[in-house]
């Protein structure tokens, strides 16, 4: 029995650390929508620092603890949000998983730069994993004996500042207004802007403590793990196994689940007898877990591969250049590679870099496939090309013919990148990559252990390739080689964008829904992706294993796929271009840093800059070069068109430049010229003044003028499509201006975005339901008030539904707790937008109560309603849109019901 009880509190010291950081990796995550694949990388540095203060400087444990993680973690959490993770969120999924994990990279290889640098002046001894760092507590450790069950002294420290952690976490969370605006962030982040919240700087303050978190979690782990920085990102994906079942939402069971990991932990690797047959088995249980828990807790249910709206591919800047243009500098570069390789002798030893080099350009096609085609981030493949190069082994030594052997490797990636799609029929986004993970890891802990298949630490020995002439023993004929089968995989993408295939996978990756309505097979479309792109990093990896010269388990692990499509996406993951640069410079660059006596930890720190610039340009390099292009080709026409406009002088000259053209507008489009525009209200204390707004490309609003009196109800009224949400997102700073001005109260608002002037009395009721559906009503009214408690004496029905989720509620209700802020804390400008859209005549007939005692307050209401009867009736002035312009605004009397008419009918 006490061996039992040994077993579960080691576990659950274990499991506190796994706890610590897998809250913090949901917290960033919910807070911000990104996953962090560099969380452990922050709880290494922060370990890293703890080492050198507390062992090279010899400052007291608990000083160094203070410094590195109540200083330097949520110090590193803020610059990084400022510098990389606030570009981040609104980047796509792709861009966002690469840039992290870019850094997870760059930060272990900076830290340890500068270690190497200051080692010797300070004294510092070096930091590797042969280093011994202590625990937080007394050194050497006490322990402590509980009913026959031993703990020293750092496991309780652990598992105390764990549980505090915890309770202070959720205490901030539940029981604080930073907690709350955090939470409305996350329900709903549009919506929290308008209430006033900046959002910005609550996603400042998630990665400030869950940077915190994972400093915590580093010195706490950092006397088991020892100053390993792969040992960090392992206990990375560990913690994720509790973060999923915690639907990385939820605190509280990302905690609970994380101790419960530590006990199963512990539990499998003292009783489960079974797991001695299976070598890896014991440690693979978490990685199971993490599969197991993605596939039951976390399906998709919106988008699954990708959306028009989050993962639109890039303009191509060189659609208007003829195709030989387009094509010239590929076709000079491979000229220029081919006489480099040929004029070379067989032995030299940057032409086997290079033939390297496209071995893992041919790997790299296959993210070109999954990823850049179909929008699913899969970070097994290496595991394919390792499947691949292993039963390619395998065979040839059983007897089989070499060109067999390749097929049979080839065929046994494919066959396994099949089963790994069906988890893609479930699941999407950054959750399918986790699971994709989690089967990589689980192929190189258990399927690739299997001595009958990888043949122990040994290996397969395999021969070169004959190709009749030559054979791959020399690298001039493995340069050839590999070109000619990277121009084939290329021709074979670009059918494939070309064919019905290629746009029925577009068609899903856009719009599942849509795309399964039209009749095309979203199961199919996925799995012929994966079979294709595991098919082509099968190849590669046996002509990896070929050009090496035999294969182990572990010439192709699973964390290089983690490295590999970070690579490609920095080059440009849609473009076979692309995947050749990656993997040319992966092979190249680090032999170049090597020959010039370069640490190998500036490579490592460049690559995460190169993360941090897919911050901005989410694209690649490629499309970088592309619009670089594009531009000086548009200056050159420009100039070339000016200069054609001048008149000239007499005798011959120049009559000097031409008029200035009129300024583009942020599309690359002249701004719409605004009609003349009637006076304004010199009392009005809301005004629009010529304003020009759109989406993207898409003019809406052309010159809109609307004044609004304190105290004054007015009407927008118009058809569907005249711009009246728009005119709404406008005069809240949801939606930037092309031209013209906001005006409050004799102040251009005009850059001052939607928190700030919500802040100053402009308040946005939005289309629908202005309520964040996943806090209660509590939460939701103390998002705009100090004290809810005069909302619950006026709106009884409010208080008997205080600790219900406002999801929960009905539609009356909802809209009446959008409005309910507004009686007790007058806004100086209310702007309702639909506010009676679905909800029964006796909800409108109270919501539009509200509106009338506002306006006896002295609030200037801007009312955008369908239903005409109901609000004319309220209205002070009327203002009539169409076609996103203000057509007639005048008193309520004077409308009649020709002008109605034309309104809503949309006609002259």
């Amino acid at each position: 029995m006490s061996e039992l009880v040994g077993y579960i509190l080691s576990g659950l010291v274990t499991g506190a650390v796994f706890a610590v950081m897998a809250s913090g990796l949901t917290l960033s995550y919910a807070a911000t929508g990104v996953f962090n694949f560099a969380h452990g990388a922050i709880g290494f540095l922060a370990a890293l620092l703890y080492f050198e203060l507390n062992v090279g400087l010899g400052l007291p444990a608990w000083a160094a603890g203070v410094v590195a993680v109540a200083l330097f973690a949520p110090l590193l959490g803020y610059l990084l949000h400022r510098v990389m993770f606030r570009g981040l969120a609104q980047a796509g999924e792709t861009a966002q998983i690469v840039g992290t994990i870019g850094l997870t990279i760059a930060l272990p290889a900076l830290g340890l730069l500068v270690v190497d640098l200051v080692a010797e002046p300070f004294g510092l001894p070096r930091a590797d994993a042969t280093s011994l760092p202590r625990g937080l507590g007394p050194y050497p450790a006490v322990t402590y004996a509980f009913g026959g069950v031993h703990l020293d002294s750092d496991q309780l420290i652990t598992f105390a500042f764990a549980v505090l952690a915890a309770v202070g976490l959720w205490a901030f969370m539940r029981h604080t207004p930073y907690g709350l605006r955090m939470r409305a962030s996350v329900d709903c982040r549009g919506l929290a802007t308008l209430r006033g919240i900046d959002v910005d700087a609550s996603s400042a303050m998630a990665w400030t403590l869950s940077s915190t978190l994972a400093g915590l979690a580093g010195v706490l782990a950092v006397s088991t793990l020892g100053l390993d920085s792969t040992a960090f990102t392992v206990m990375l994906f560990v913690s994720a196994t509790a973060a999923v079942f915690g639907r990385l939402r939820s605190i509280p069971w990302t905690f609970a689940a994380g101790l419960g990991l530590g006990v199963v932990q512990n539990l499998v690797a003292g009783y489960a007898d079974f797991a001695e047959d299976v070598t890896g088995l014991r440690t693979a249980v978490p990685v199971i877990l993490l599969f197991v828990g993605l596939i039951l807790l976390n399906r998709s249910r919106g988008r699954i591969a990708g959306s028009a709206a989050e993962d639109a591919p890039p303009p191509d800047h060189l659609a208007d250049l003829p195709p030989w243009r387009r094509r010239l500098p590929w076709a000079l570069g491979l000229i220029a590679l081919l006489a480099w390789t040929l004029t070379r002798p067989a032995d030299d030893f940057y032409v086997s870099v290079v033939a390297q080099g496209l071995v893992l350009a041919l790997i790299f096609c296959s993210f070109v496939v999954v990823t850049g085609i179909g929008g699913m981030v899969n970070l097994a493949q290496a595991s394919f090309a390792s499947m691949a190069a292993l039963t390619c082994g395998w065979a040839f030594s059983s007897g089989l013919p070499l060109p067999v052997a390749i097929l049979l490797g080839v065929l046994g990636a494919t066959a396994v990148g099949v089963l790994v799609a069906l988890p893609a029929l479930r699941l999407g986004g950054r959750i399918l990559t986790l699971a994709t993970l989690a089967l990589a890891l689980l192929a190189d802990q258990v399927l690739f252990q299997i001595d009958e298949f990888s043949n122990g630490t040994i290996g397969w020995p395999l021969p070169a390739l004959g190709l009749g002439f030559a054979d791959t023993t020399d690298p001039r004929v493995r340069v050839l080689l590999l070109l000619a089968l990277i121009g084939l995989v290329g021709l074979l993408v670009r059918n494939l964008e070309r064919s019905a295939s290629g746009r029925a996978v577009l068609a899903v990756r856009s719009a599942p829904a849509a795309a399964t309505t039209s009749g095309i097979s979203a199961p199919r479309t996925k799995i012929m992706l994966f079979a294709l792109a595991s098919g082509i990093a099968g190849l590669g990896g046996v002509l990896f294993a070929i050009s090496k010269g035999s294969v182990t388990a572990t010439d192709l692990p699973a964390f290089s796929g983690f490295v590999w499509l970070a690579v490609v996406v920095l080059q440009g993951v849609r473009r076979i271009g692309g995947a050749v640069l990656g993997g040319l410079i992966a092979a190249i660059f680090p032999e170049l840093l090597a020959g010039w006596h370069v640490s190998a930890h500036v490579g490592a720190i460049l690559f995460g800059a190169g993360g941090m610039i897919l911050a901005r340009h989410p694209d690649g390099v490629l499309a970088q070069l592309g619009e670089a292009r594009h531009r000086r080709r548009t200056r050159g026409d420009r100039a070339a068109a000016l200069q054609r406009e001048t008149p000239p002088r007499e005798g011959g000259e120049s009559a000097g430049p031409a008029p200035e053209p009129k300024a583009m507008n942020g599309t690359g489009h002249r701004p719409v010229t605004a009609p003349p525009r009637a006076p304004a209200a010199e009392d009005a204390l809301f005004r629009l003044e010529g304003v020009v707004a759109g989406y993207g490309d898409v003019t809406v609003l052309r010159g809109v003028d609307l004044a609004v009196r304190p105290g004054e109800v007015v009407a927008l009224l118009g058809a569907n499509g005249a711009g009246k949400s728009t005119t709404c997102a406008v005069a809240a700073g949801d939606l930037r201006v092309t031209a013209g001005r906001v005006v409050l109260d004799g102040v251009d608002v005009t850059s001052w975005p939607a928190h700030r002037r919500a802040r100053e009395g402009v308040l946005l009721a939005p289309e629908g339901r202005g309520v964040f559906p996943g806090l209660t009503v509590d939460e939701n009214l103390r998002t705009w008030l100090a004290d809810p408690g005069p909302v619950y004496e006026r709106l009884p029905q409010l208080a008997r539904r205080r600790g219900l989720a406002a999801g929960a509620l009905s539609g009356g209700e909802q809209q009446l707790l959008t409005l309910a802020p507004a009686l007790v804390r007058p806004p100086r400008v209310l702007i309702a937008d639909e506010p009676s859209l679905g909800l029964a005549p006796l909800v409108v007939e109270q919501v539009f109560e509200v509106f009338a005692e506002l306006r006896e307050r002295g609030v200037a209401l801007l009312l955008v309603e369908e239903k005409a009867t109901s609000v004319l009736e309220l209205a002070d002035t009327v203002a009539f849109m169409r076609l996103g312009r203000v057509t007639w605004t005048g008193p309520r009397a004077e409308v009649d019901g020709a002008r109605l008419t034309a309104a809503y009918l949309g006609v002259s």
